[in-house]
């Protein structure tokens, strides 16, 4: 098996070399290759023999990195093709066949265009063939910038789809995982983006395989297109396609009833009290951030018989979804007074995450109300479960959790007479649940009476 090292030729430990490489097989093959990379000496310091970043060792070069990894790889096909075709195993002939794969590489390049120009025309004509919808579009976005920063960071700026390979995949994950540790060296990537939206930390392994299966979506299409020869993501193995996208989800986390009529009670400081409105609301609503901080009066209507309920569409998938039905959530009595009260005018909406944004409020408000149970956080450096509050935990989706497990606990199993086996879509066919009936539950989730109100929303019967 071929084995190909970095050629060190010198004991100076300053200075700019160009990297020459040797590749072996066996005891009397040895090739040898000057590329064109050039090195400080100190930065290859940092690196052992295989181009690999030596153990404990901080502040290394990951550009240097990425281009030896580039320039071994080219060996390794030039190599490949020498004894496919039987070629003299000469330092001469490896240098003309490492200088075909170079522009073997051009030509594609030449003949496509680049990967990121290729995605950003995709994300455009996804959201003009209503592919997907504004929301996802915005992620998308993200992604893209994403993906441009890694493809600058390792010198890929150029590099094509059809050159994208399972090696490249690993490794983006990789830079996905561990973005953070990157800001540092290349400050003016990060120059322009909002303070909350720099990366702090390394990310979970649920949101790292959110964002490759985006990258999936998009060679698939280039496939059945047939723009590449075949999806990079087909050529992993299975074991490594599993680890890419696998997906760990700890105990639910949720405001149990108790916990919520404290929260609703508890006295907090005056300046917290519009966000303890908010988060109180949301809870009821049950709703995405997305779609709670749009919500207006006109958001709010009322039903036949006296009923207000808020009626939306779901951002996430306005656009995209089979029908343009509204989600009509019925306003328990808290509720109607809090949005008769605020008219949903919460600023502490406009600012969701930072020190003093709408999530920040709400753990400041569950720690007041010592909301102080435990529950188990699985910690990504760790691979340990942590036992941290809930009031640590506590933001938007909380909210949206919160209301799913307390209209959960109010309903009987649908599938409980046995009639039909469990996921049946037949139970869904013989039945459907109208506002009213929504009504009834939700007062005996959140433990309140029912009321009816006019077309003016006053309250005509207690």
């Amino acid at each position: 098996m071929a084995l190909i090292t970095i050629k060190r030729r010198t004991t100076k430990t300053s200075g700019t070399i160009k990297l020459r490489f040797r590749l072996r097989d066996g005891r009397d093959l040895e090739l040898y290759h000057k590329s064109d990379i050039e090195a400080e000496l100190s930065a290859l310091s940092k690196f052992d023999d295989y181009g690999k970043k030596k153990p404990r060792v901080t502040g290394y070069d990951p550009d240097l990195e990425s281009s030896i990894k580039l320039e071994m790889e080219r060996m390794a096909k030039a190599y490949e093709t020498m004894q496919e075709k039987g070629m003299d195993m000469t330092s001469e002939i490896f240098e003309q066949e490492i200088a075909k794969v170079t522009f073997e590489v051009k030509q594609i390049r030449s003949e496509q265009e680049s990967l990121i120009t290729r995605f950003k025309r995709y994300t455009e004509e996804a959201l003009r063939d209503r592919i997907i919808g504004k929301a996802r579009y915005d992620h998308f976005v993200t992604f893209g910038n994403k993906l441009n920063r890694y493809l600058i960071i390792k010198g890929l700026s150029e590099i094509s789809p059809a050159e994208v390979d399972p090696e490249f995949l690993m490794d983006f994950r990789n830079f996905i995982f561990d973005e953070y540790k990157y800001v540092p060296k290349h400050k003016e990537l990060y120059h322009d983006m909002k303070r909350a939206n720099k990366p702090t930390a390394r990310l979970s392994l649920n949101t790292v395989a959110t964002q490759m299966k985006t990258l999936q979506t998009f060679f698939a299409q280039l496939d059945d297109n047939d723009e590449i020869p075949k999806s990079p993501f087909r050529k992993l193995g299975k074991e490594r396609r599993q680890n890419v996208f696998k997906t760990m989800f700890d105990d639910p986390i949720f405001l149990r009833a108790d916990e919520f009529q404290i929260v609703m009670t508890h006295k907090v400081a005056e300046k917290l009290e519009p966000a303890r409105d908010a988060f109180l609301l949301q809870c009821a609503l049950g709703c995405r951030i997305s779609d709670f901080s749009s919500l207006t009066m006109d958001s709010v209507g009322v039903s036949d018989e006296g009923i207000p309920f808020i009626h939306y569409l779901p951002q996430k998938t306005k656009g995209t979804q089979d029908t343009n039905t509204e989600i009509q959530t019925p306003l328990v009595r808290f509720a109607f007074d809090i949005v008769k009260r605020t008219k949903f005018d919460f600023p502490c909406l406009k600012y969701a995450y930072g020190t003093n944004g709408y999530n920040a409020q709400i753990r400041a408000i569950l720690t007041t109300c010592k909301i102080d149970r435990k529950v188990a956080v699985f910690n990504e450096e760790t691979k340990k479960n942590e036992y941290v509050t809930v009031s640590s935990q506590g933001s938007s989706k909380l909210c949206r959790k919160t209301h799913v497990d307390m209209m959960n606990k109010v309903q009987i199993n649908k599938y409980a007479a046995g009639l039909h086996r469990e996921g049946s879509g037949a139970v869904d066919r013989y039945t459907n649940m109208e506002l009213k009936d929504r009504f009834i539950l939700m007062n005996a989730a959140f433990n309140q009476e029912p009321y009816r109100v006019d077309e003016d929303l006053n309250i005509i019967e207690k």
